[in-house]
C-alpha cells in the first residue's frame, strides 16, 4: 500500500468520478484505476460500486476512506514539521475562503503575506461558505475563512477576526437612495435579491431580519456577490451586502447604501480549522497577519469616529 494509492482513493472517494479525480490531481484516469485496482486488490475488498462515470463507495469503502484520510494528513503535517525546522523559509499554505472575504479581503492579505513569507507557497480557494466548510470538515483546507457559520463536529474556530457590516443597498436613481435608513417595514414592498443556500451572507441577513420581525419577500436568487451588485445596478431589486464588497461601487456613486432602522446586520469572519489536523507555524502566521489586519482597521474607525465628533464640536 503506498502513499499515492491513498491520495488516488481520497480523491475519486472525493470526487464521486474517476475522470474528475484524475484533473483534480494531475493525473490519468487509466493510472487512477490501476492504483485503485491494486488497493483493492491488497485490501480484499471493493471500494467503490461503478456505474457509468459515477462512482459510490462501498461499505469498505467508508470505513477505509477514515483511515486514508488521517494517514495522508499526518504524512502531509510531517512534510510541514520537517520544513519548519527552516523557520517560514520554506512550506505551504492552503487557505479558503468563502466569497465575500475571498474577494474583498483575502487578496490584500495574501499579498502581504507573500511579501513577508516569499518561500511559503500559498493558496487560496473561493466559494460559498457551506463548501468551504465541508472542506475543512474533510481536512482538505488548513484554514477556512467564513462569515457567521456554527462549528460543525471535528472543526474548531481558531478566530473571530474582522467585523464585517451588511447593509441595504439600491441604485443611485432609487426613492432610497438620499436616505441614511429607512423603516424595517418598508422593505416588505421592495424586490429583494438574495444569494443563493449555503451562502454565510444569505444566511445572517435572512437570521436578522426573522429575529427583528422584518417581512421581506425574495424575487430572485444569484450565486454571486458581483451578480446582486449589477442586478441592484440594472433596477432588478433591492439587496444586503457586506460593507466590504460595496466599496468601490458606494464610493464612485454606482450604489447607494443604507441600514433599516433599529436593525444592525453584523457578523465576524472566522478562522476555522479541522481539530485533528495540526495547526502548522504558516498557518499561525497567516492568522497573526489577519488579527493584525483586523486591528489596524478598528483603529482606523475609531480614529474617523473620533475625527467626525471633534470636527462637529
Amino acid at each position: 500500500m503506498t502513499l499515492r494509492q491513498l491520495e488516488v482513493f481520497l480523491a475519486v472517494a472525493q470526487e464521486k468520478s474517476f475522470s474528475r479525480a484524475a484533473k483534480k490531481i494531475h493525473s490519468s484516469q487509466p493510472t487512477l484505476s490501476e492504483h485503485v485496482i491494486e488497493l483493492e486488490g491488497e485490501l480484499g475488498k471493493v471500494l467503490f460500486y461503478r456505474r457509468g462515470k459515477e462512482v459510490t463507495m462501498t461499505e469498505a469503502g467508508r470505513v477505509f476512506e477514515r483511515y486514508a484520510a488521517s494517514v495522508v494528513s499526518s504524512v502531509e503535517e510531517a512534510r510541514q514539521a520537517v520544513s519548519e525546522l527552516d523557520g517560514l523559509a520554506h512550506g505551504s499554505l492552503l487557505i479558503g475562503a468563502s466569497t465575500t472575504p475571498g474577494l474583498y479581503v483575502m487578496p490584500g492579505i495574501v499579498a502581504a503575506f507573500r511579501t513577508r513569507y516569499p518561500g511559503v507557497d500559498l493558496k487560496l480557494q473561493i466559494a460559498n461558505s457551506q463548501v468551504i466548510e465541508q472542506r475543512v470538515g474533510e481536512r482538505e483546507l488548513d484554514l477556512g475563512i467564513v462569515g457567521g457559520h456554527s462549528v460543525s463536529p471535528g472543526q474548531e474556530c481558531l478566530a473571530a477576526g474582522m467585523l464585517d457590516e451588511l447593509v441595504l443597498i439600491v441604485p443611485p436613481r432609487h426613492q432610497w437612495a438620499r436616505r441614511r435608513d429607512i423603516a424595517p417595514e418598508a422593505l416588505a414592498d421592495e424586490p429583494l435579491l438574495m444569494r443563493e443556500a449555503g451562502s454565510a451572507t444569505r444566511s445572517v441577513t435572512e437570521r436578522a431580519l426573522q429575529r427583528a420581525g422584518v417581512k421581506f419577500r425574495v424575487t430572485m436568487e444569484l450565486d454571486h456577490t458581483e451578480a446582486i451588485k449589477q442586478g441592484v445596478m440594472a433596477g432588478l431589486g433591492v439587496a444586503f451586502a457586506s460593507v466590504y464588497a460595496v466599496r468601490g461601487e458606494t464610493t464612485t456613486g454606482r450604489l447607494r447604501a443604507l441600514r433599516l432602522r433599529g436593525v444592525r446586520i453584523q457578523r465576524h469572519f472566522h478562522v476555522l480549522h479541522h481539530e485533528s489536523r495540526r495547526v502548522t507555524a504558516s498557518a499561525r502566521a497567516f492568522m497573526e497577519l489577519l488579527e493584525h489586519t483586523a486591528h489596524g482597521r478598528k483603529d482606523a474607525r475609531r480614529l474617523k469616529k473620533k475625527t467626525s465628533t471633534t470636527s462637529k464640536g
